[in-house]
């Protein structure tokens, strides 16, 4: 029919691809032991971060759930965070998510993210794991070097030649205009994060992981997400993100386990959603009880499936890895 699309974006050499690194994931997986492991994409609950957007729906059925507003998963990570509290050991999901408002050449609204979680390692240790999958993984099909870990710190002084830990938002707006970074209008005057964001996306971001797997690490403490912070001059959020050939891949934590300050870091992102007009979203209070009930030292990340696929089969887009991108769906 004139105007339709019904073929594949991907092709059938890079489909078989995809079915290949899957199969290979869960044998990394088995062979340490890790479970495998899959929870609901609804649920009551949702993401509470200002920069991430969940797809809402409504449950019409009956029982005492009728007429409620659910919302798809942008990550497995509260209800995998429950198993861990409940006992589970360690744990890994191959996941369907969803992020509202996400599209173009590195996101589709509708992705597979792959998370795991290793009880009693830190995020040093879990970047060693993440090095050996992804290595494993690209190996044969993408040229690489040895891994390199580089702080927050480290990256921001030898990119830009500024601590972003001592920074002020003069000092910041000032590298963006000295590197010709393009502000974009109504940036804050009192907040350094969005400064710091602005440099890392456009100045430093684009030099990471050339012909090499790049950990970026140590992230400052107002960026620590679901991340423990680690005391000291300055505190850092014991989080990593992993970058290959400019492109983000992954993103772990050493988790946080505190009740208290999970709660107040969700508080604080409503309050953040609410200042930009925002949605106020649902807490997980399953979450909560289940940290309150004692999560065991562990750190987890998330890995974009698709964004790996992409890289491994020398593709440009998401949409060329897919079945069906978010155009043809």
């Amino acid at each position: 029919m004139a105007g339709f699309c019904w073929q594949p974006g991907a092709d059938l050499a890079t489909l078989r691809l995809r079915a290949d690194l899957l199969a290979r994931i869960r044998a990394f997986f088995a062979a340490r032991g890790v479970l495998e492991v899959e929870t609901p994409a609804l649920s009551a609950a949702a993401i509470s971060d200002p920069h991430l957007a969940s797809f809402a729906v409504c449950y019409t059925g009956p029982g005492p759930r009728h007429g409620q507003t659910l919302y798809l998963p942008t990550s497995p990570e509260f209800p995998m965070k429950r198993l861990l509290a409940a006992g589970s050991g360690c744990i890994y999901q191959i996941a369907r998510v969803f992020r509202d408002g996400e599209a173009g050449r590195l996101h589709n609204p509708e992705f597979t993210l792959l998370e795991w979680y290793r009880v009693g390692f830190d995020h040093h240790r879990l970047m060693d794991e993440v090095a050996d999958l992804a290595t494993e993984l690209l190996a044969g099909r993408v040229s690489l070097a040895e891994p390199e870990r580089l702080s927050y710190r480290a990256a921001f002084q030898r990119d830009l030649g500024l601590d972003p830990h001592r920074a002020t938002v003069a000092e910041l707006a000032a590298s963006a205009e000295r590197f010709e970074v393009s502000i974009p209008p109504g940036m804050p005057t009192d907040k350094t994060d969005p400064w710091l964001d602005l440099l890392l996306t456009h100045r430093i971001e684009p030099r990471l992981g050339a012909g090499r797997l790049t950990f970026l690490y140590d992230y400052p403490a107002s960026q620590a997400a679901l991340a423990r912070l680690r005391p000291g001059d300055p505190p850092v959020g014991e989080r990593f993100e992993l970058y290959l050939n400019g492109i983000e891949l992954a993103n772990g934590f050493h988790e946080l386990g505190d009740v208290v300050e999970q709660r107040r870091r969700f508080e604080e992102e409503n309050a953040a959603r609410r200042a930009l007009g925002l949605s106020i979203m649902p807490v997980d209070d399953n979450l909560l009880a289940a940290l309150a009930a004692g999560l065991p030292d562990c750190a987890g990340v998330a890995l974009g499936f698709d964004r790996l696929a992409m890289l491994a089969a020398e593709k440009k887009s998401l949409a060329e890895v897919l079945a069906f991108p978010f155009d043809r769906a």
